[in-house]
């Protein structure tokens, strides 16, 4: 599998993604490997994820994707999981703030059985009582271990003051009060509303046929609603001013997030800016961020920098844990890499290295059927084509040491960094109160 997806990666010629439509319209991308007898689907709905969840109702989504298995049909929790576990039929579900997917890896010899399931799940889950207390009062306690962690409150913050009042500031796990207030019919309301084929993207991996696929596709998929509810959720006001927030806590070591407005997955200039992140905190033992803070200066373990292409509030994000009297100097060095790359730029040398570790590690997802098959499912998720794998490595060598110069001095804003700081740190200026405006 490896091979051929590397292959397909580095030549123009190869083929091997195909798009297949089932008789009822449902669309996958495939891509065969006869190497083992598995098969691996992996599924997402659009816009389905936290930001759906109703106003005081945070978490319900993530909530569903933790009882979709526990129980569906006429088969209650326990009859459901050991139909499962004698096929050793891994299913699973998660909720993100986009959106809500799932997975299913199956042996082929029980192919039948895990789409029965898998469809039984998706189209008519129980939510017996039992198995939903049971849940709620799991994700509760999980909610009070992580209260206490400083990264934990760093990330609630986080959304607070960058999201504000957009539904993305909810946290996609809940908080113990609206994870309590959530009901059955919240549940089936959202099942019905937004596990729909509208928002569907399939991607299917692993030892079967063209054939095979249009009729796994119709069994697991058919039976949910071609249409769902359509919601507007607008484009979340990142604030255009930095600043510095600092919440107070116990620790000897504060945690750090920082960052401003980002660019859209559909920009054109996102694959510059993709280099740019990667030169400044992306490229995590390499990046000037990572030489600058901890190889001179030793003040943290790591820092790194992301791309957050979400789609109604992209983001460059930034993460840094350090001792409480070293958090000062920790942001001084932040801003000063920033200020340079935007002001300077990058050398030959630099930007030649740089291609060549983000082409090369590229490689690296496709080391299994269930990273492929997500990677697949991830470009259609943001309208890109089968071509894009091969032409991925053209698009990032043609970014040049004049387009970064050119448009690090509008993205990167050293006055537009916003930093959230959980910790007792010394030395530093609060330069903006912390909202205490309840979700």
């Amino acid at each position: 599998m490896l091979l051929v997806l590397v292959h397909f990666y580095s030549n123009a010629n190869a083929t091997a993604i195909e798009e297949v439509r089932s008789p009822s319209g449902i669309k996958a991308w495939l891509v065969r490997d006869h190497s083992i007898p598995l098969t691996s689907v992996r599924f997402i709905f659009r816009g389905s994820g936290a930001i759906s969840d109703p106003h005081g109702k945070a978490g319900r989504a993530s909530m569903v994707s933790a009882l979709l298995d526990e129980g569906a049909g006429t088969l209650q929790s326990q009859v459901f999981q050991k139909e499962l576990q004698d096929r050793s039929i891994v299913l699973s579900f998660t909720a993100d703030k986009d959106f809500f997917g799932g997975t299913l890896k199956v042996l082929n010899k029980y192919r039948g059985k895990g789409v029965e399931l898998a469809s039984l799940a998706l189209a008519a889950p129980r939510f017996d009582p039992i198995a939903v207390n049971r849940i709620r009062g799991q994700i509760v306690t999980s909610l009070k271990v992580r209260s206490a962690r400083p990264d934990y409150k760093a990330r609630r913050e986080w959304s607070r003051v960058i999201y504000n009042s957009h539904p993305y500031a909810r946290p996609v796990i809940g908080t113990q009060k609206s994870v309590m207030s959530i009901k059955n019919n919240d549940l089936h309301s959202f099942v019905k509303g937004y596990l729909t084929l509208d928002r569907l993207y399939v991607s299917i991996v692993g030892d079967i046929g063209v054939e095979d696929v249009k009729s796994l596709l119709d069994k697991m998929f058919g039976n949910l609603p071609r249409r769902g509810k359509q919601t507007e959720f607008g484009v979340a006001r990142i604030p255009a001013k930095g600043a510095v927030h600092i919440f107070s806590k116990p620790v000897p070591q504060s945690v750090v997030l920082f960052g401003h407005r980002g660019i859209s997955r559909k920009d054109p200039n996102f694959y510059t800016a993709y280099v740019i992140n990667h030169i400044l905190g992306g490229g995590s033992f390499t990046s000037r961020l990572y030489n600058s803070v901890r190889e001179e200066r030793g003040l943290a373990y790591s820092v790194t920098t992301h791309l957050s292409v979400r789609s109604h509030a992209p983001l460059i994000v930034g993460q840094l844990s350090t001792s409480n009297d070293k958090v000062a100097e920790a942001l001084r060095l932040v801003r000063y890499e920033w200020q340079r790359m935007a002001t300077n730029g990058v050398g030959k040398e630099t930007l030649k290295n740089a291609k060549s570790f983000i082409n090369g590690s590229f490689a690296l997802q496709f080391s299994s059927s269930d990273q492929i098959a997500n990677l697949l499912t991830n470009l259609q998720y943001y309208d890109l084509k089968p071509s894009y794998l091969r032409k991925r490595r053209e698009y990032i060598n043609s970014v040049s040491r004049n387009d970064i110069k050119k448009f690090a001095q509008q993205f990167l804003n050293v006055d537009g960094l916003t930093f959230i700081v959980v910790g007792q740190p010394t030395g530093l200026e609060n330069t903006n109160a912390p909202s205490t405006k309840g979700l």
